[in-house]
């Protein structure tokens, strides 16, 4: 429901409401405002303004823990530069807000969009293009997310495995063995959820939200995006040729690795959010179902295989 100026009533609209009084761009403009579903960690907004509609979100509590809101900024406009993402009209830094033109025609996409082979094949052109553009100031692997979260973790005290001692050890594994071949560090968005790729009626693929991006290893997009989209192997498959021009055992082993740790670091972070975040969600939930998942992975019979093969 769209609201006009002064007729907020919760903390959500008191707190855009305050955002939007502070855009110089929009000073003497009659606005309105109205909530948009979806983000795990903060508020999005649909703004009209001026004639035209812009799209922001409001940092949800505990986001600074994460994300660098400059380096996030940085990102978005290097995937609307690459051709594959949404323009940023404004960034109001003491807000930690972007504002971006609204991508009218464009939905979010689900997990059975993908099951359309135009659909994946579009998006990992996307994926490509962002990953292929210049570096980023921000550098931060998986290794650094998983050694930031284990210490925020303990400094907001939340849950651990009860199996760390050996996730700890894979853990050390995967980062002597991946070392060892070289990272390959690139432009990654580092959160490949379905609703991250944005789609319209021609199947075209556009993405958003790179609150998390930075450089990291190029296949870990991969890998997480893989184990986001649940792909049966001959569908991930097909996408490491589309994307590489070829599949063999290294890149393989290196996506079962990067999978595991894509999880685990996802797992840490709703952890982290189950004790901070004001947000109506069960991170407890969402933090078990990860791990599940990582440790499919951490006590695979073939961990040493895909390590050797990396």
């Amino acid at each position: 429901m769209w609201k006009s100026m002064g007729e907020a009533m919760t903390e959500s609209e008191k707190s855009i409401e305050a955002i939007l009084s502070s855009v110089p761009r929009w000073q003497g403009e009659t606005l309105r405002y109205q909530a948009v579903s979806g983000g795990l960690s903060n508020t999005n907004w649909r703004i009209a303004a001026g004639g035209g509609d812009y799209f922001l979100k409001v940092p949800g509590r505990g986001t600074d823990m994460f994300i660098s809101r400059d380096a996030a900024n940085e990102a978005s406009r290097r995937a609307h530069a690459s051709g594959f993402g949404v323009e940023v009209v404004d960034f109001l830094a003491e807000h930690g807000v972007e504002i971006f033109a609204f991508a009218d025609g464009y939905r979010a996409s689900s997990n059975l969009d993908f099951l359309r082979p135009v659909v994946r094949n579009n998006a990992v052109k996307a994926l490509r293009a962002f990953n292929d553009a210049p570096r980023l100031t921000l550098t931060k692997t998986v290794f650094d997310m998983i050694d930031e979260h284990y210490e925020q973790l303990r400094m907001v005290g939340g849950r651990k495995p009860q199996d760390s001692a050996h996730i700890h050890r894979c853990l050390e594994e995967a980062r002597q063995a991946i070392a060892a071949s070289g990272f390959d560090l690139v432009p990654c968005m580092n959160d490949t959820l379905a609703g991250n790729f944005l789609i319209n009626d021609e199947d075209d693929v556009i993405l958003v939200d790179f609150e998390y991006a930075s450089n990291n290893e190029r296949v870990y997009e991969l890998a997480l995006w893989f184990t986001e989209m649940a792909f049966p192997l001959s569908i991930e498959r097909e996408l490491v040729e589309t994307y590489f021009g070829c599949v063999d055992r290294s890149i393989e082993a290196r996506i079962a690795v990067l999978r595991a740790l894509a999880d685990l670091k996802w797992f840490l972070w709703a952890m982290i959010q189950e004790v901070i975040s004001t947000l109506d969600f069960d991170y407890y939930k969402y933090g078990t179902w990860k791990l599940m998942r990582a440790r499919k992975q951490f006590y695979h019979p073939d961990w040493s295989i895909w390590l050797k093969d990396i």
